[in-house]
């Protein structure tokens, strides 16, 4: 069990994180290309959004660690830096790869992320111990998330479909700021001297699950009804997340009392 500096507890050792977050995400987009293939259908497009809720919480994680120096008001920031990595990382990646896109693009996104975390210590003197391991970090599940959702809209790793399903008709938008606040939003809900890392993380398997949904939502008009199980499994995990998470609110709070309505006439 180790502490993050100026923050909660961590339960779950960042390794084991990483390494759900990333098996997972591939893992995810993989099957989702090969069982819709096979089946020429795509009911297993929500395989991919199991995989994206893997990678936020490895990114949610990585937020958190990298937050907890004091740097809270750059929590917005550095979610949309790692987004921004993974987008160029993943079209790159799908774009030369073909179906080894998906493992390019990571990579790429996790190199540079790495290579700006150097840059921010060394010349910008930020001197925070895990920068360049977490931007390494947020790069790489960026770019799952981004490609994770692509692929539950689109069904299949294709540079091209991608392109016309989710690039050219604006869902890259939509999955852009649903993947962003999915990294970003659970440690900056949290945070204060009584965030802890269960709570946190629980709350970002609640927010990836509305990106699950938005792609969801997204893919009712690229792959039909198929689309409607991610969006209805979506919702199954985002239903009992949130209530886990409301569970954990109410542990460590020192207490939860309905206030009533105001009384007549006012105060």
């Amino acid at each position: 069990m180790s502490v993050a500096a100026g923050g909660g507890e961590s339960k779950i050792d960042k390794t084991k994180l990483m390494m759900y977050g990333l098996g997972g995400g591939v893992l995810g987009i993989y099957l989702t290309h090969v069982l819709n293939t096979i089946t020429g259908s795509g009911y297993f497009s929500f395989l991919a959004g199991l995989g994206v809720i893997a990678a936020v919480v490895m990114g949610s994680d990585a937020v958190r660690r990298v937050c907890s120096y004091g740097i809270g008001t750059g929590v917005p920031s550095i979610g949309l830096m790692a987004m921004g990595m993974g987008l160029v990382a993943a079209m790159f990646g799908l774009s030369i790869g073909g179906v080894a896109g998906p493992i390019i693009g990571i990579a790429v996104a996790m190199g540079f992320g790495y290579f700006v975390g150097l840059l921010a210590n060394k010349i910008i003197k930020m001197n925070i111990p895990v920068m360049e391991e977490v931007l390494m970090t947020l790069g790489g599940a960026g770019a799952i998330v981004l490609i994770g959702l692509s692929v539950a809209v689109s069904g299949e790793i294709s540079y091209p479909l991608i392109l016309e399903s989710v690039v050219n008709t604006g869902y890259i938008a939509i999955l852009f700021i649903a993947g962003t606040l999915a990294i970003l939003h659970p440690f900056n809900a949290n945070l204060g001297p009584d965030e802890t890392q269960d709570r946190t993380l629980v709350h970002t398997i609640s927010t990836g699950a509305l990106a699950m949904f938005a792609a969801g939502l997204a893919s009712l008009a690229t792959i039909g009804a198929a689309g409607l199980l991610t969006v209805v499994i979506a919702v199954i995990i985002w239903i009992k997340s949130f209530m886990w998470y409301f569970a954990l609110v109410k542990r460590d709070s020192s207490g939860v009392v309905g206030t009533g309505l105001l009384p007549e006439g006012g105060l």
